[in-house]
């Protein structure tokens, strides 16, 4: 056993004298080796268990909208008066722009804002009333930040911005004009695709808080109609490959961007020759706003608009197949207003 201080220059003596160095040493190597100090040795840090390992933190989720109220619509239309005020009334019905802008949220606002050689009469871009409506409802909710922005196809954003009329009403509303830079398309995932399983998406448009996308309702050579849906192409590099298999593509990404409200702009319609126009004759006035939670749904009234069954648009039956919204309209809660 070890043996104290007092102990070892004791045995050490005693030893020496007895047998000689010599075999004083190989003495010393059979046994075992004391401590030299009284204290017994420190006892070593205790081990975290690998359970306790602390989990490293997810990143934040943007906030989901507050649940409708019980006796809420799942869609709203609303007809006649100013499209600011048809605005005004859609997000009330649908509970309130608070339930989807918290505040301090980061907001994006996404038009139609197509070509840079038309003004807002003939319905190829998006109407400039009803996009400052949104800005302004978003700010009054408490939004740190609230951007518009669009890729045109025709066109530079610049003058396309200032052409449509969007620029000068979104600016006098309190938001922003943003110019869409190549480095912030990021290649995305799109886990739930068919067709394609990732695509270079606008970064901001996947992370930011609140997307709020606001088509205007026209027609399309290649889809049959633009609107919410169709949209979104405004927000992906190379969109005009998108049109490859159009009907699943779009459904392909509106399973990655879903916007957290759709309001379709059907103030002036395009009925002919879209998406670009350029006839007024082609131009109808309906005065009407749509506005849904649901892509998909709000896509499905569109198409009653121009005529049209949800059916008879590939990518709404394929959205619908995808789960990703509802075009059941006889099946809805849908509420419909008329003002003036």
């Amino acid at each position: 056993m070890p043996l104290n201080r007092r102990q070892f220059l004791k045995w050490i003596l005693a030893t020496l004298a007895t047998l000689g160095a010599s075999q004083f040493l190989n003495a010393c190597r059979r046994m075992e080796v004391p401590n030299p100090s009284d204290s017994p040795p420190p006892s070593p840090a205790p081990q975290t268990p690998a359970s306790a390992t602390p989990t490293p933190a997810s990143p934040p989720v943007p906030p989901s909208p507050t649940p409708k109220p019980l006796d809420s619509p799942y869609l709203v239309v609303v007809r006649g008066g100013e499209p600011e005020d048809m605005v005004q009334r859609a997000l009330a019905a649908l509970g309130g722009i608070e339930r989807f802008v918290k505040n301090g949220s980061d907001v994006i606002i996404k038009p139609n804002i197509c070509v840079a050689y038309h003004t807002y009469e003939y319905a190829a871009t998006t109407n400039p009333w009803v996009v400052a409506a949104l800005v302004k409802l978003a700010l009054k909710a408490g939004a740190k930040r609230v951007r518009v922005l669009d890729q045109p196809f025709g066109g530079t954003a610049d003058e396309a911005y200032v052409r449509s009329g969007i620029q000068r009403e979104v600016l006098a509303a309190g938001g922003e004009m943003e110019i869409m830079r190549a480095f912030k398309y990021v290649s995305t995932a799109i886990p739930d695709g068919r067709d394609i399983k990732k695509w270079d998406i606008y970064d901001d448009a996947v992370k930011t808080d609140v997307l709020i996308d606001v088509p205007i309702a026209k027609h399309h050579g290649l889809a049959g109609l633009t609107m919410g849906m169709k949209n979104l192409l405004g927000l992906v590099r190379n969109a005009n490959q998108m049109h490859n298999n159009i009907d699943q593509r779009l459904a392909d990404l509106t399973s990655r961007l879903r916007p957290t409200l759709t309001v379709i702009d059907a103030v002036r319609v395009l009925t002919n020759h879209g998406p670009t126009g350029g006839n007024l004759a082609d131009v109808k006035k309906l005065d009407t706003i749509i506005a849904s939670e649901d892509i998909v749904a709000a896509d499905s009234y569109g198409a009653t608009l121009f005529g049209r069954t949800p059916e008879s648009l590939g990518y709404i039956r394929n959205a619908t197949a995808m789960g990703l919204g509802r075009s059941d309209l006889a099946n809805l809660k849908i509420e419909e207003i008329k003002l003036g």
